[in-house]
């Protein structure tokens, strides 16, 4: 499906907010977005903040591109480059098409696509996807019909800027990588 050249005019927390709900297939393989984060250019805990450097790179090119970095050294976190140099990390994913390959990456189907670094391993997704255009092959993302019931709340497993409440999540979710906490989070109408 041909994604709206209006998405990839939008910053990192309206485009965090637009991606739930949305399909994401890579090489046929994954589901439905139900968790992101936001992460503008003026954010602390932004990799764009301090500038550009040779892993960040994608961040400083064009937006509706992948943005692939790994975390503390063991696993991949997959980001959609947002306009003005931020990015949108998808955290979780309702997992739907090509279970069996998922399950072979993955070797448990027990939280299949809960957590950024499960989600990168079940869909196969590595630093060789890093900087790839979105709107070609092996990724593909299908819009969502309707805005769903969101939630959002304080972003989980970073120290800085931690309370900002840019994690959206798609309500009721059993696929989340974390609830959302009751102090701090509130739902979003649709």
């Amino acid at each position: 499906m041909r994604i709206s050249a209006q998405l990839a005019t939008l910053n990192a927390l309206a485009l965090a907010h637009r991606l739930i709900g949305m399909e994401l297939l890579v090489e046929g393989v994954g589901g439905t977005i139900v968790e992101t984060e936001a992460y503008l250019a003026d954010d602390p805990a932004s990799h764009s903040f301090r500038g550009p450097t040779r892993t960040n790179a994608a961040m400083f090119g064009p937006a509706w591109h992948a943005y692939v970095y790994r975390s503390y050294g063991l696993h991949w976190c997959f980001n959609v480059v947002a306009a003005d140099n931020g990015a949108v990390l998808i955290r979780a994913l309702d997992p739907q098409r090509g279970l069996g390959e998922m399950l072979a990456r993955r070797g448990t189907m027990k939280h299949l696509c809960s957590g950024p670094g499960r989600l990168t391993q079940a869909l196969g997704i590595s630093d060789a996807h890093d900087g790839l255009d979105l709107k070609t092959a092996p990724f593909a993302f299908i819009d969502r019909p309707h805005a769903p019931e969101m939630i959002c709340g304080p972003r989980i497993g970073i120290t800085k800027a931690a309370e900002y409440p840019w994690r959206f999540g798609l309500a009721g979710s059993r696929f989340l990588s974390l609830p959302f906490p009751s102090k701090g989070s509130r739902a979003i109408p649709s």
